[in-house]
């Protein structure tokens, strides 16, 4: 607002304010004095100190520690008991810093997010499964892929009629065979599907040295590179909403590979 102040001088509040690209009512805004900081008064129907600290034992006693206020509050009205509404118990709640779960309840841990970092091929592989539309209405088969993230390159997949641990376990061992994957090499990342999680292909992993990475629990963006080629693959033009076979689905794929 300074630089207004002193084109006003020169070439007038409007000129300036247009020069500068600030609206006159701020600028004007900007020249009155500060208003004083008010406190709200207390309403003369507010509950006292000693009275709202009834309410808070009343709230902390053994009977009704694990009650909402608008069940404590009904209980006490069944028992010619009124102390106060339901939400003035929860804003004394409040003003004691309580209104939360006041339960004992198990506390999920704070998942770091992966970090997916390739300098060069066969260090950190990402895969998923897929499902593509059946001939008819229910029926699916599953698409297998494991993409390499630093050049994109399709190091592995396969089409089958059901979604399995052992199926997937014969798919990263034939890729780590076929790309010549020393242990310690290769990082292998997915999702928290149950053949990603599965003790099969854990115990994989294990035996070939391979570092395994998984997504965090409900979190649909720590897989973006398995779900990038799949958007690419069915969104082109030339695929079908359904396949007739098994053998169908494994065409189109490989001509798409």
């Amino acid at each position: 607002m300074s630089a207004v102040s002193e084109l006003s001088k020169t070439t007038g509040v409007c000129a300036a304010c247009a020069a500068v690209g600030v609206a006159r009512a701020s600028y004007y805004r900007s020249l009155q004095p500060p208003k004083p900081a008010t406190t709200r008064p207390s309403p003369p129907r507010a509950l006292k100190a000693d009275e709202r600290q009834a309410v808070l034992d009343v709230l902390h006693c053994e009977r009704f520690v694990d009650m909402a206020p608008a069940q404590i509050w009904a209980t006490l009205l069944d028992e010619q008991t009124y102390l106060c509404s339901p939400r003035t118990m929860y804003r004394i709640l409040r003003n004691a810093n309580e209104l939360r779960e006041r339960r004992n309840q198990l506390r999920h841990p704070a998942y770091q997010k992966p970090e997916l970092l390739a300098q060069a091929p066969n260090q950190v592989w990402s895969w998923d499964i897929t499902k593509l539309r059946g001939p008819v209405k229910w029926t699916y088969f599953y698409l297998y892929v494991i993409l390499d993230i630093f050049s994109r390159y399709v190091v592995g997949w396969m089409v089958a009629p059901k979604e399995s641990a052992s199926l997937a376990s014969h798919l990263i061992n034939e890729s780590c065979e076929k790309q010549l994957t020393l242990p310690g090499q290769l990082t292998l990342h997915a999702d928290r599907g149950s053949s990603m999680k599965s003790k099969t292909v854990a115990l994989l992993l294990a035996d070939l040295g391979v570092t395994k990475s998984h997504s965090r629990p409900y979190v649909s963006d720590d897989n973006p590179f398995s779900e990038s080629q799949f958007r690419t693959l069915k969104y082109r033009p030339d695929f079908p909403q359904r396949f007739g076979s098994l053998q169908d689905a494994r065409s189109m794929c490989r001509d798409f590979f």
